[in-house]
């Protein structure tokens, strides 16, 4: 797990050195460990290490192979690179190192672009080759790792992070139109390509870039994922699903123990992450950390689910730690958690995430998390809605959107004014082949998307601002095929999750699985009052918001008018919606 970043040139001027080492030294945060560059006149990368597979400099990045004219820098982790090692041996490749990275050197030069279709795991990486003048870049089919990259002047700039790219200068920073009215719609998802900012873009996950030596550029979709099942999966029981589905879990829970530090895991209370802490037991972890953060309780919300944990912790003789968080540390502490965003994220736990991730830092360097269950088997109170609709797109965005294309037009100054951009993008991802129930719509939709751009970008920017390594088995490729096969029924059975829900049966507590469905609750920023309402109000309404023009005036004095009364299908404040975007604007594009 790293920060990546390179630089490369197709006008015949030589690259910027001191842009490169700026977009690569910020991202120290995701990796500590080490720093690295390789540069010629046309081309520069630069990487950041956390040293968690093959803790030896034989890893160090950016990795060249002489012999084979290959170079690569690299953020993420292989889980099967064992297994591909022993398959180019047999080939003839010789290896100097231990981890993963190298790995991905033969097996390009073995089997070619086509390598990724090869691995499993996490990833984002560039390759390139000294003989051809040719780029690779590539992201792992869920987009659990980040790749930005921006046109400058006579070449192309890629990071880990969008604040890196903004670290080498010479971006457009201005807001994208499109971008914005994603953000106001989907509660900050921005869909591949697009990102706040009109200079910078992101590779969509699944996706291949091959970049030539004139500039020329073509993107590849390696993956996709389809709902179709034959006669025999649409036929198969529940209880036989149900035991495919756990040893299938069981394989990618084990898959995510590869390295040279111990995995610990990230322990809610709820059924997903106890699940994972079971069955790491279950695998013979020996030892293991597990951490739960909790709040003060506002608003009679309970701030802390520390009793479902505890349980968990009890059953499996975990090393557990519980983390308190005060109501006043949150807002002293969310400056950090937006310098931390990529991009902004309105997601209340972000500023949880962030908190927890720094003292699960000072013990372990990987953890398992249960990020993506709740997408890929069905378990959003808007799934049922969907059940034999006829009108399918119209019920999602009446279920999930945050404010229609009307309210938007109200929301934003004139020049920030375009089409109804999310609309249309949910219209063509549910028009798309593979999925042909409403449900499955959905849940494709949600799985390739909007959980890539909000809970696994979250965890992926919250817990890397320590250098910590966040797995998460839910989101294996095989496992989330495989769960697209099971018919949608027995993914909403018993109120959502049913398949997933009974398969952890056999493993944790039934008191966790049947308790009430929890979220990951910071009240003391869902209701906007006192200080944390303060905030808000000076990011909406002070000199750089007014220098900025982004919100009419007079819909934000509609919202401060009544800050508890304005609330989204999902339950959150658009308040605090704009308030956060305007704090990471002033964070990272200063007016």
């Amino acid at each position: 797990m790293c920060g990546l970043a390179g630089e490369i040139r197709f006008d015949g001027v030589a690259l910027d050195i001191a842009a490169l080492e700026r977009m690569t030294q910020h991202q120290t945060r995701r990796g500590p460990d080490s720093f690295g560059m390789v540069a010629t006149p046309e081309r520069g990368f630069g990487h950041r290490r956390l040293k968690i597979m093959d803790l030896t400099d034989a890893a160090q990045q950016p990795m060249v192979d002489p012999l084979l004219g290959l170079g690569v820098v690299f953020n993420g982790a292989i889980y099967n690179h064992a297994d591909l090692r022993r398959e180019l041996q047999a080939k003839g490749y010789v290896f100097y190192s231990h981890g993963d990275t190298e790995v991905l050197l033969k097996a390009y030069h073995a089997w070619g672009a086509r390598f990724v279709e090869r691995l499993n795991g996490m990833f984002a990486f560039a390759l390139w080759s000294r003989d051809t003048g040719q780029v690779l870049l590539g992201r792992d089919r869920l987009g659990i790792k980040p790749l930005y990259y921006a046109e400058v002047p006579g070449g192309l700039r890629f990071a880990s992070t969008l604040p890196a790219l903004l670290a080498g200068g010479g971006i457009d920073t201005s807001i994208d139109p499109v971008g914005l009215h994603h953000y106001l719609s989907f509660h900050a998802v921005v869909p591949a390509p697009y990102t706040m900012l009109n200079g910078v873009r992101k590779l969509a996950p699944g996706t291949l870039m091959h970049i030539a030596p004139d500039g020329q550029r073509t993107e590849t979709p390696y993956w996709s994922l389809s709902y179709a099942r034959d006669a025999e999966a649409e036929n198969r029981s529940f209880d036989d699903w149900k035991d495919i589905l756990l040893d299938a879990l069981r394989q990618s829970v084990r898959r995510r123990l590869v390295g040279d530090v111990p995995v610990g895991a990230l322990l809610s209370g709820g059924v997903d992450s106890s699940l994972i802490v079971g069955l790491m037991v279950e695998a013979g972890v020996q030892g293991l950390r597990t951490y739960n953060v909790g709040f003060e309780d506002v608003g009679g919300e309970k701030g802390n689910e520390f009793e479902y944990a505890d349980i968990v912790a009890q059953r499996f003789g975990t090393v557990h730690e519980r983390i308190f968080v005060p109501e006043a540390q949150l807002l002293r502490r969310l400056p950090e958690a937006i310098r931390a965003m990529s991009e902004p994220m309105v997601s209340h736990d972000c500023i949880g995430f962030y908190l927890l991730s720094e003292a699960v830092s000072r013990h372990s360097k990987v953890v398992q998390s249960g990020q993506g269950a709740d997408e890929v088997f069905g378990g959003y109170h808007w799934y049922p809605k969907l059940q034999d609709s006829t009108q399918p797109v119209p019920d999602y965005l009446e279920a999930f959107r945050d404010r229609d294309h009307g309210e938007y037009r109200r929301t934003v100054q004139d020049r920030y004014l375009t089409s109804d951009a999310s609309a249309a993008f949910v219209d063509a991802q549910f028009a798309a082949p593979g999925a042909p129930d409403p449900v499955e719509k959905a849940l494709r939709m949600d799985t390739t998307v909007m959980l890539v751009d909000d809970p696994v970008k979250r965890v992926d920017n919250m817990t890397m601002a320590f250098g910590l390594e966040a797995r998460v088995p839910f989101l294996d490729h095989e496992l989330v095929e495989l769960a697209a096969r099971i018919p949608a029924r027995h993914k909403l059975a018993g109120g959502g999750k049913g398949i997933l829900k009974e398969a952890a049966r056999q493993v944790i507590p039934s008191a966790v699985i049947d308790r009430p469905k929890g979220y990951f609750p910071v009240p003391g920023l869902k209701y906007l009052q006192g200080d944390v309402l303060a905030n808000v109000r000076d990011a909406l309404c002070g000199r750089a918001a007014r220098e900025r023009g982004l919100f009419r005036q007079d819909y934000v004095d509609q919202l401060l008018a009544d800050p508890g009364g304005h609330i989204t299908p999902l339950r959150g404040s658009k308040l605090w919606q704009l308030g956060l975007l305007e704090q990471w604007l002033q964070t990272h594009v200063p007016a």
